[in-house]
C-alpha cells in the first residue's frame, strides 16, 4: 500500500504532530477526544467549547446543590457515576461547590435592617476540620434573632478556633457593625467568655440563660433516678401565666428540694437569676424570649448536614455549607407566621 505524502503548501496555515487525549463529559457518558498536537496556536473547535461550557454548568449546579442538601462526596461519586461520567474526586467537589461562595458571602454580609432586635439567641457548634496534617475541632458561632415584624432572623455566622470570650467578642462586634441594634435580651448558653462579650457590646441588654443548656446542666447535679420529676418541676416554672405565679413556683420548688435534693436546690438557687430573666418582659413575649425549640432545630438541621462531610477539608469548607443552610432557614422563616 502506498503512503500518502503531505507534502508543503501556500494553503498549509498549520502542522500537527499527534494527539492529546481529553475527557469531555456529557448526557450519553465519558467521551475520548483526540485534540490535535499542532506546531503553532491551539486547536479547540468552538462548537465543543460552547458545549462543554453548558454542561459543565449543569454538572456544577446539580452537584452545588447536592452538597448543599447534605449529599456526601462519596454517594455524588456514584451518582455521577449512573450518569455516565467515569468519575468525580473530593476535589472536583469542592471545587464544583465554591459557586456558592457568592451567595453565602452576600448573605453573611447583608446590613441588618429590619431591627430593632428585641430579643437574640446566640449558640455554637464544634465541627471537626483537617489543618497541618491533624484533624482539630472548631467553634461555629451563630446567632438568630426576632426582628422589628415579629419574624425570626439568622442574623450570622462566625468560625473561632476555639469558643472564647475574643472569638464571641468579634462575632457580635460585627453583627453591630452590620445594623444589630435594640437589642433588650439575649439568650445563650453560660459560655464565660460568650457572657462577657455580651456585656462588653451589648450594655444596655438583659441575659437569659438558655434553658435547654440549664436542664442538661442541672442534669449532672441530679441522681439519675430522679430526674424525671426534676425536670417535669423544672419546666412547669416555664408554663406560669405570669411573673408572679413564675416566682411562686420557683419557690415551691426550692422549699420541697432543701431536705430531698440540697445539691439540686442549691443549683436552682444560683441560677435562679439567669433562668427567670424573662419574667421581665410582657407574657405576650415570653415565648420568643425561652422557646429555644427553633434554635435547637436549627442546630440539628447543622448536625444532619455537617455529619455526612464528616472531617471537613478547610475552614472555608465549614463556614460555606452552614452557612448555606442558614440561608435556608432564614429564608424558611420569612414565609412562616411572626
Amino acid at each position: 500500500m502506498r503512503r500518502r505524502v503531505r507534502r508543503r503548501t501556500s494553503e498549509r496555515t498549520n502542522r500537527r504532530n499527534g494527539y492529546r487525549h481529553r475527557d469531555l463529559d456529557t448526557r450519553a457518558g465519558t467521551i475520548d477526544v483526540a485534540i490535535p498536537k499542532l506546531r503553532e496556536g491551539t486547536f479547540f473547535p468552538e462548537w465543543m467549547l460552547e458545549r462543554h461550557r453548558r454542561a459543565e454548568a449543569a454538572l456544577t449546579t446539580v452537584v452545588a446543590t447536592c452538597y448543599l442538601l447534605g449529599v456526601s462526596t462519596r454517594r455524588m461519586d456514584k451518582l455521577v457515576r449512573t450518569l455516565g461520567i467515569t468519575g468525580l474526586s473530593k476535589s472536583k467537589v469542592s471545587e464544583m461547590a465554591k459557586d456558592l461562595d457568592e451567595q453565602v458571602a452576600a448573605f453573611r454580609t447583608r446590613p441588618l435592617s429590619e431591627g430593632p432586635y428585641t430579643f437574640v439567641a446566640a449558640d455554637a457548634l464544634t465541627i471537626k476540620v483537617r489543618e497541618h496534617a491533624r484533624v482539630v475541632k472548631v467553634a461555629v458561632m451563630i446567632a438568630t434573632g426576632v426582628n422589628a415584624d415579629g419574624y425570626r432572623e439568622v442574623l450570622g455566622i462566625h468560625t473561632a478556633t476555639t469558643e472564647s470570650g475574643a472569638g464571641w467578642l468579634a462575632f457580635f462586634r460585627d453583627l453591630i457593625a452590620r445594623g444589630l441594634t435594640g437589642v433588650a435580651l439575649v439568650t445563650s448558653h453560660a459560655h464565660a467568655g460568650l457572657v462577657e462579650a455580651i456585656g462588653a457590646t451589648l450594655p444596655n441588654a438583659s441575659w437569659q440563660r438558655c434553658r435547654t443548656h440549664y436542664a442538661a446542666n442541672l442534669m449532672v447535679a441530679t441522681p439519675k433516678c430522679q430526674w424525671g420529676w426534676v425536670k417535669a418541676l423544672l419546666h412547669s416554672v416555664y408554663d406560669q401565666p405570669n411573673a408572679e405565679a413564675v416566682h411562686a413556683q420557683f419557690e415551691r420548688i426550692l422549699e420541697g428540694m432543701r431536705e430531698k435534693l440540697p445539691a439540686v436546690a442549691e443549683h436552682l438557687k444560683d441560677a435562679r437569676a439567669d433562668i427567670l430573666a424573662f419574667t421581665a418582659f410582657p407574657k405576650e413575649v415570653w415565648r420568643q424570649v425561652w422557646s429555644n425549640n427553633p434554635q435547637e432545630r436549627l442546630n440539628r438541621e447543622i448536625r444532619r448536614r455537617t455529619d455526612v462531610v464528616g472531617i471537613f477539608p478547610n475552614r472555608e469548607a465549614i463556614t460555606r455549607l452552614v452557612a448555606a443552610v442558614l440561608a435556608e432557614q432564614h429564608d424558611e422563616w420569612a414565609e412562616q407566621s411572626r
